[in-house]
């Protein structure tokens, strides 16, 4: 299984002043962690991380002896433009690919491995977990139009894992439509393919303030 990691976060929300995934957690880097999880996944045989040329060395170095096994590829301006890069430097014999955020440094291989199982059957596979809370609809005024039915509502996660094929022709036509998504499983929602939800864990946070970086913590301790 090949496995494309996004990691171009500008860490303004943790006012790092720099790239998020250099963050340290635990003695090591953010995205130290991704990768250790992702190398111990079975079914992963290959890893390429998409950031900007300016973090290539620093990102590289922060995640030591795992670096020889990584390639490194030229991110876009967005994470959009960056993972059609990402789909476009696979080696040639790619069939299937995992998408996971570099800032989902606490995802299990057992995981990993289910998505990459779980595109036997699939075209499109995303990690996500039911919501809890209640959730409201509002308008722009700031009032509540409605309340959806919660059991229906599930809160997207990585990784996504399509047939590479399938995704990279749904980036194609983004551009050709300019259409602009935020998670590459709306790409495939826009065109009406299906996408197959495969329930994941609370743990499975994305590090996107000094709160995450606390719970994050927790949970490496206990585990």
């Amino acid at each position: 299984m090949h496995v494309l990691i996004p990691a171009a976060g500008s860490g303004s929300r943790m006012k790092a002043g720099r790239n998020k995934l250099l963050i340290e957690l635990e003695g090591e880097s953010l995205i130290f962690w991704t990768i250790k999880s992702i190398l111990s996944a079975s079914l992963v045989s290959w890893v390429g991380i998409i950031g900007q040329p300016n973090d290539k060395e620093e990102l590289l170095k922060s995640v030591k002896n795992f670096s020889n096994k990584i390639k490194w590829i030229n991110g876009g301006d967005t994470r959009q433009k960056s993972v059609f890069n990402g789909l476009n430097s696979l080696p040639s014999t790619a069939e299937k690919v995992l998408i996971h955020d570099g800032a989902r440094c606490l995802i299990g291989p057992d995981l990993i491995n289910k998505c990459a199982s779980e595109l036997e059957q699939n075209d499109a596979v995303i990690l996500a977990t039911k919501v809890t809370d209640t959730i409201k609809i509002v308008d722009n005024r700031g009032y509540v139009k409605e309340t959806p039915n919660r059991q229906n509502l599930w809160a997207a996660q990585t990784p996504q894992g399509f047939l590479v094929k399938r995704l990279r022709k749904a980036h194609e036509m983004a551009i050709e439509k300019n259409w602009t998504v935020t998670d590459d499983a709306s790409l495939f929602e826009m065109l009406n393919w299906q996408v197959k939800i495969i329930e994941g864990n609370s743990s499975n946070i994305k590090i996107t303030s000094p709160l995450d970086l606390k719970i994050a913590k927790l949970f490496l301790k206990d585990s």
